[in-house]
């Protein structure tokens, strides 16, 4: 077995998800946010901003 032996491979499409709370777009669960999946909210740094704005 090479590379990383612990890595997801089963099916992506049962990952949770969620809409972003910006422009709606469904964000997909990724491992970078797993600890703190409840408290993203937005789908893009762009988005993030864009809601600061207040736009």
């Amino acid at each position: 077995m090479s590379g990383r032996a612990s890595g997801f491979r089963g099916n992506k499409a049962a990952l949770p998800s969620k809409p972003c709370m910006s422009c709606g777009r469904a964000m997909s669960w990724r491992h970078r946010w797993a600890k703190n999946w409840d408290e993203v909210k937005y789908c893009s740094d762009a988005c993030r901003r864009q809601k600061a704005l207040g736009r």
